[in-house]
C-alpha cells in the first residue's frame, strides 16, 4: 500500500454549489496503483462513431497543465454507460493513471453530494493506505496522483449539477459527466457537450440482427422492434436475451407481448415507457427463480445485491438467477477488489422491479428480511473489527459468514456503505426503531474509521428518533454520542456540546455507567480542542471510573487522561496513569493500545526533557504500529522521533527515521 503525506487544512462537507479549495501539499508514492474501476464494455455496439470521434478530438487536445471535461447527456438506458466503457477500453494506454469511476447517486444526501466519499473512493482505488480526514486534503492528495504522467479517466455518472463535477476535477486526463439533463453550467465553463439519442432504427436493426442472425425475422419486424424499444439499447439488451435464450421465439411473438396494455407494470416516465413496456415483457416469462430475485431488485433498498444477500433473504438458486439477469444486461459486475461479487442494476431497472413488487403482499416481510441480513451482518463486523462497549446483542445468525479479520470486516462495511446507509433510510419509514438505532450502533467502525460524514449525520439523525419511539434512552444517548464524535471531528465543536447536553439530560434514566463515561470522554475531547486540558482531566478521569470492569474502556480512558495531563503540564502523573494503562493492556492482549500508549509516554518524557527516554518510548510505538501494519501511527511515531533527534543532535537517528517515513509517504 501507498503512503501519502499531507499538511492540515480544514474545509468538510456536502457541495450544493462552487466549491473552492487551497492548496495543500501531498507528497504521493511513485508506485500508485493503476485503477480500473469503469467496466469492461460489451461486444455488440453500433451507431456511435459520431460521438466517439467528438471524444477523440477532446483527447487528442489533452495536455499535462489541465484536465478536459465532457458533458454526456442523454435518456436513461440511451447508452451513456456502454459509450464510456467502450472509450475506455479503446483509449487505455491514453490514461497511464488509470480510470475512476463513482456513481453520484449513490453518495446524494439531500440533494447534496458527500465529496469527501467520493474522493475517498478514488484515493483508496489507487491503493492510498492512508486517506486524509477532510474533504481540503483529499482533494489535494487527488490532484497530486492525478498530476503531470499520471492522466486519467474519470467517469461521473448521474451528475446533477455542474458544482458536483468542479470539485471533483483531476489534475489532468478526462472527466465524463454523464446525466439526463443538461447542464449548462459545464457548457459555461468550456466543457464539450455531447448528447446521446436513441438508436436509429437502422442502428437498432444492425444490432439485433447481429444477435439473431440472418435468417430470423424480417427487416420489417425488426425495424418495429426497435420502435417498441424507443431506439433504447437497455431496452433492445433485454429483447435481445428473451430471443437468444429461446431460439424457437419467433419475433412476432415478442412484438405482441411488448405491445400487451392489459399485462403491462411500467411505472416509468412518458419519455422512457419503452424501456417499461419491455421490462414488462422480459419481467413476465423469467423463470420464478429469477422473477424472485428480480423482487429483491425492487425491495432492496440499496444499489448492490450479492449472492449472499438474495440466499440469506430466501431467494431460490441465486446463483442462476444473478447469471441470467447479468446475461440479460439487467445487471452489471461492480468493479471493485474482495472475495464477494457485487452486482448493480441501472436505475430504470431498479424503478421498474419496484414497480413489480409494489402491490406484493409479501413486499414488507421481504423488505423486512434484507433490512434484518444487513443489521445481523453489519453487527457481526462491528463485533470482528474490536472489542467496545455496546447496548445491543449479539447477532443471532448462525447460517452469515463471519469475518476472518478485523480488514476483511471493515472493507465489507465499505463496500456495502450504500446498501448499509439505505437499510436505516428504509427502516425508518417502516418505523423499525429497533434496526435503525442498532444498524446505526454497528456502522461506528465504518464511519469513524473512513469518515463518511454524509452517512454518518444522516444516520444518526434517523437513529436518535428510532431510539426516541423505541423508547430507549440508552440508545438515545448512544446515538447522540456518536453524532456528536461526526460534529467534534469536523470541528463543529457547538453541534457536538449540544448533542452531548442533550445526552446527559438522558442520563438520570438509565442505570449503565458506560454510558456516562461516553459522554465524559467525548466532553473531555471538546476541551483539549478548545485549550481547556484542566476541565478535559477531570472528564476523562470520570469516563475511567465510569469503566469499571471493561479492561479495554479503562485503558482507552487512561490514555485520554494521559494526553490531558501531558497538555496540563502534569507530565509525571500522565507517566503514572500510562503505566498503569500499559499493565492492563498487556494483561489483555490490548494490542491496539500497546500500540498507542508508548507515543504518548514519549510526549510526557519529552516534556520532562527526557529526552533519551522519550526516544525509547517513540521507537517502541513505531515498532509496534509497524507490526499491526498502522501507517498513520507509525508515521506520527516516526515525525517524533526525528523531533527528539534534531533536539539531541543525533543526525543518524534523524536520517534513520526520515528514511522510513519516505517509505511510508511513498517518495
Amino acid at each position: 500500500m501507498t503512503e501519502i503525506h499531507r499538511t492540515v487544512n480544514t474545509v468538510s462537507g456536502t457541495v450544493h454549489g462552487t466549491v473552492v479549495q487551497a492548496d495543500t501539499v501531498v507528497m504521493a508514492a511513485p508506485g500508485l496503483g493503476v485503477p480500473r474501476q469503469i467496466r469492461g464494455p460489451r461486444r455488440a455496439f453500433v451507431n456511435r462513431e459520431e460521438e466517439f470521434a467528438r471524444l477523440a478530438e477532446v483527447l487528442d487536445r489533452l495536455d499535462d497543465v489541465r484536465p478536459a471535461v465532457v458533458a454526456l447527456t442523454g435518456l436513461g438506458g440511451v447508452g451513456k454507460t456502454e459509450l464510456v466503457a467502450q472509450f475506455a477500453a479503446r483509449s487505455v494506454e491514453r490514461f497511464p493513471g488509470g480510470q475512476l469511476y463513482a456513481d453520484l447517486a449513490a453518495h446524494r444526501h439531500l440533494g447534496g453530494v458527500d465529496l469527501g466519499e467520493v474522493l475517498g473512493g478514488f484515493l483508496r482505488g489507487f491503493g492510498l493506505s492512508y486517506v486524509p480526514d477532510t474533504l481540503a486534503e483529499r482533494a489535494a492528495a487527488f490532484r497530486t496522483v492525478t498530476a503531470a504522467g499520471r492522466r486519467v479517466l474519470l467517469f461521473l455518472d448521474n451528475v446533477e449539477h455542474a458544482a458536483e463535477v468542479r470539485a471533483l476535477l483531476p489534475a489532468t486526463g478526462l472527466l465524463v459527466a454523464a446525466g439526463r439533463r443538461r447542464l449548462p453550467g459545464l457548457a459555461l465553463d468550456g466543457a464539450e457537450v455531447v448528447r446521446l439519442d436513441p438508436l436509429s432504427t437502422g442502428a437498432g436493426s444492425e444490432l439485433v440482427r447481429g444477435w439473431l442472425g440472418p435468417g430470423r425475422g424480417t427487416d420489417a419486424e425488426l425495424a418495429r422492434l426497435v420502435e417498441c424499444c424507443g431506439g433504447l439499447p437497455l431496452a433492445l439488451n433485454a429483447v435481445g436475451f428473451r430471443l437468444l435464450d429461446r431460439e424457437e421465439l419467433p419475433v412476432d411473438r415478442v412484438l405482441a407481448e411488448l405491445t400487451d396494455e392489459e399485462h403491462g407494470l411500467s411505472s416509468l416516465s412518458n419519455e422512457e415507457g419503452a424501456v417499461g413496456d419491455v421490462l414488462d415483457a422480459v419481467h413476465r416469462r423469467l423463470p420464478g427463480h429469477t422473477r424472485e430475485l428480480y423482487r429483491l431488485l425492487g425491495v432492496n433498498p440499496g444499489p448492490l445485491v450479492s449472492a449472499e444477500l438474495a440466499g440469506a433473504v430466501g431467494v431460490p438458486r441465486a446463483a442462476d438467477g444473478l447469471a441470467e439477469l447479468r446475461s440479460a444486461h439487467l445487471l452489471d459486475d461492480v468493479a471493485e477488489d474482495g472475495p464477494e461479487r457485487r452486482y448493480r442494476a441501472h436505475d430504470l431497472v431498479r424503478l421498474h422491479a419496484a414497480g413489480t413488487v409494489r402491490e406484493l403482499p409479501g413486499r414488507l416481510e421481504l423488505l423486512a428480511r434484507v433490512v434484518g441480513y444487513y443489521r445481523c451482518r453489519a453487527a457481526l463486523a462491528d463485533r470482528a473489527i474490536g472489542d467496545r462497549f455496546r447496548l445491543q446483542e449479539s447477532p443471532d445468525a448462525p447460517a452469515l459468514p463471519g469475518f476472518a479479520s478485523r480488514p476483511d470486516a471493515l472493507e465489507w462495511l465499505q463496500s456495502e456503505r450504500a446498501n448499509l446507509l439505505g437499510a436505516v433510510r428504509a427502516a425508518a419509514e417502516q418505523g423499525w426503531h429497533g434496526e435503525v438505532w442498532r444498524l446505526c450502533e454497528s456502522l461506528w467502525p465504518l464511519y469513524h474509521g473512513r469518515k463518511h460524514y454524509g452517512d454518518w449525520v444522516e444516520s444518526h439523525l434517523l437513529g436518535i428518533e428510532a431510539a426516541q419511539w423505541d423508547n430507549r434512552p440508552d440508545a438515545v444517548i448512544r446515538m447522540r454520542n456518536q453524532l456528536g464524535r461526526a460534529y467534534y471531528e469536523r470541528a463543529e465543536y457547538p453541534l457536538a456540546a449540544e448533542q452531548l447536553a442533550s445526552a446527559a439530560a438522558l442520563l438520570p434514566e438509565v442505570d449503565e455507567p458506560r454510558l456516562a463515561g461516553v459522554l465524559w470522554e467525548t466532553d473531555g475531547l471538546l476541551c483539549l480542542a478548545d485549550g481547556r486540558p484542566e476541565r478535559a482531566v477531570e472528564l476523562f478521569t470520570l469516563a475511567r471510573e465510569a469503566n469499571a470492569g471493561d479492561p479495554h474502556g479503562v485503558v482507552v480512558q487512561g490514555y485520554n487522561l494521559a494526553q490531558a495531563l501531558v497538555a496540563a503540564g502534569r507530565a509525571e502523573e500522565a507517566l503514572a496513569v500510562l503505566g498503569e494503562a500499559a499493565e492492563l493492556a498487556g494483561r489483555e492482549g490490548d494490542a491496539p493500545m500497546l500500540m498507542r500508549l508508548p507515543l504518548v509516554e514519549a510526549r510526557a518524557e519529552r516534556a520532562l526533557r527526557r529526552l533519551p527516554s522519550a526516544v525509547d518510548a517513540a521507537r517502541r510505538s513505531a515498532g509496534l504500529a509497524r507490526e499491526l501494519g498502522q501507517p498513520r501511527k507509525e508515521e506520527a511515531a516516526r515525525e517524533l522521533l526525528v523531533e527528539l533527534a534534531e533536539e539531541l543532535g543525533d543526525a543518524a537517528l534523524a536520517d534513520r527515521n526520515r528514511a522510513r517515513l519516505r517509505e511510508l509517504r511513498g517518495h
